[in-house]
């Protein structure tokens, strides 16, 4: 065995359990829950931020434009550094350092979000991305690495850990969302920076205690390496922050066009293309088995970018529809509207967790392509739902009932818990052990592009003349159909009208778009299944 290999596989894991897990679980499981509360906290805030504060020498629908593009953008390069992060942690400097390095710069990024200034936005946009890029794949493989192969608690597992997700993404809204709507933006920044540096101090409490056994270190034939004269580990912290700058800038000029398209999705098809080779690189290193595996990686990472390309509407055109066109409780804002969904995967997590070991005694639990097929078609349910409630509009305010926004996040919510989780888990699964960590940063990738084709999708719901959907077609009738509007209603309606019509249009082609793409998943189960070569 080599000392890469031992800094990889380490001695067996023996540490004591807590509730049937191991406990450095719930170690890893606080830290994320505070690194999420700062994540969802800015994020249910950005939007409405940026449309407030920031060009103000333009009508509030080019505004909103401008928003969606650098929400997408931010979004894209969140889920794209992770890449690069799973391969740096890998190679160089192990997962512990990698998360400890990120959770750093995350809180730094934070904390500047709580100053005034287009360059202070930005340049904490840039720590947030890089921080980001570290934190987020390292984490997940460390949670992975506490399960033997063939261990039935993983799945159960990544659920718990994925309810500290969503523990975080539901308090921050409530807290940030009203600190910032209620006191001043920079007040609801604020609170998600001194959440990350909560969440920093907790992971360094657990590998104080050793809670994580022997894994995550640094690979040893690394740490006295030196590039260009200077440690390995300080080599990557310097390149870390030359690449803040860089990452602000494509935030900044994320429309700008390289030829004929537009620079993010130049740069997002690259880096696919360069993952893709290294991909089928190792799919050729493997047996057939192998090979097959990670070729179901690739297909499982398609259909988590299809999910949140329209889940992640949730972050802009939703937040606007909440603020816009629903008739919001005097308890909740448009931000803190955002606490639906975690609220419901706080409820069903543990159920879900319990539900699938129950169904596999019983011979009953579905495949993870069936799976999927669930998580796809609920979501397009509650997207129905979102459009469907245009036919009970107030035609004076242009606001729909309550009702419909917390009956939609519930439904594509219960898809959620179907489907992400359960790919997270198979990716870690169906990986090879060395490259895990890379594995799960290609599978963000997906949520790279979801975040921009989300930004893209969110567009076409700013009301203009020539900015709705066609209204010519197979889905345009469909979506008419379920919202009672087309689109020459835009532009012509009163009190809101407008807005509600756009949004709900392209609300019910999501919808329809989605169960069309869970019936073919469905189809292709049989097939991928024999390509899991018997994983589940």
């Amino acid at each position: 065995m080599t000392e890469l290999d031992e800094a990889y596989i380490g001695t067996p894991y023996t540490e004591k359990t807590v509730a049937g897990q191991p406990s450095g679980l719930f170690y890893l499981f606080a830290t994320e829950f505070w690194e999420r509360f700062s994540y969802y906290g800015m994020r249910s805030l950005l939007v409405l931020y940026i449309i407030d504060t920031f060009f103000q020498n333009v009508d509030v629908s080019e505004r909103k434009t401008i928003a969606y593009g650098i929400f997408g953008a931010y979004g894209a390069l969140v889920y794209a550094t992770p890449v690069i992060g799973g391969v740096i942690a890998d190679k160089f400097i192990g997962y512990r350092k990698a998360i400890t390095l990120g959770a750093v710069l995350m809180a730094i990024g934070h904390l500047l979000m709580a100053f005034k200034g287009e360059m202070m936005f930005y340049a904490a946009l840039g720590l947030l991305i890089v921080g980001n890029g570290f934190f987020k794949p390292n984490i997940s493989a460390l949670v992975g690495s506490l399960y033997p192969e063939g261990d039935t608690r993983r799945e159960s597992g990544f659920t718990i850990f994925y309810m500290g997700v969503n523990l975080g993404a539901f308090f921050s809204p409530l807290v940030c969302g009203w600190l910032g709507m209620e006191y001043g933006w920079h007040y609801g920044f604020g609170s998600a920076g001194i959440g990350m540096l909560i969440g920093l101090i907790i992971f360094l409490i657990g590998t104080k205690k050793n809670v994580l056994g022997n894994y995550g270190f640094q690979p040893k034939q690394y740490v006295k390496h030196k590039f260009l004269g200077i440690p390995t580990k300080e080599f990557i912290y310097l390149l870390s922050v030359i690449a803040i700058p860089l990452f602000a800038f494509l935030v900044k000029w994320n429309e700008y066009n390289i030829g004929p398209i537009g620079m993010m999705t130049f740069i997002l098809t690259s880096v696919g293309i360069i993952v893709l080779a290294k991909l089928g690189y190792h799919m050729f290193e493997e047996d057939k088995a192998g090979a097959q595996k990670i070729f179901v990686v690739i297909l499982l990472t398609f259909f988590a970018m299809v999910f949140w390309s329209f889940f992640e509407q949730a972050g802009t055109s939703l937040t606007m529809f909440a603020d816009e066109n629903v008739n919001l409780p005097s308890w909740c804002n448009a931000a803190q509207a955002q606490s639906i969904n975690p609220l419901v995967i706080i409820l069903f997590a543990f159920p879900f967790a319990a539900m699938w070991p129950a169904l596999a005694k019983r011979e009953l639990n579905p495949n993870t392509i069936v799976k999927c097929f669930i998580g796809l078609f609920l979501l397009g349910l509650g997207f129905i739902v979102f459009a469907y409630s245009a036919n009970y509009v107030d035609n004076i305010t242009g606001k729909v009932p309550f009702l419909f926004l917390a009956l939609g996040y519930f439904i594509l919510t219960i898809g959620e818990l179907s489907m992400s989780p359960i790919i997270l888990s198979k990716v870690t699964e169906l990986s090879p052990t060395k490259v895990v960590s890379f594995m799960l940063g290609a599978s963000m990738l997906s949520s790279s592009f979801a975040h921009h084709l989300g930004g893209i999708i969110a567009k076409y719901t700013v009301p203009s003349a020539d900015n709705g959907l066609s209204n010519q077609g197979f889905l345009a009738e469909l979506a008419s159909g379920i919202t009672g509007f087309d689109n020459s209603i835009i532009n012509k309606g009163e009190g809101g009208i407008d807005t509600l019509a756009s949004s709900t249009i392209v609300f019910a082609q999501i919808g329809v778009a989605s169960i069309i793409v869970s019936l073919f998943i469905l189809a292709l189960s049989p097939l991928i299944r024999k390509l899991m070569n018997n994983v589940h």
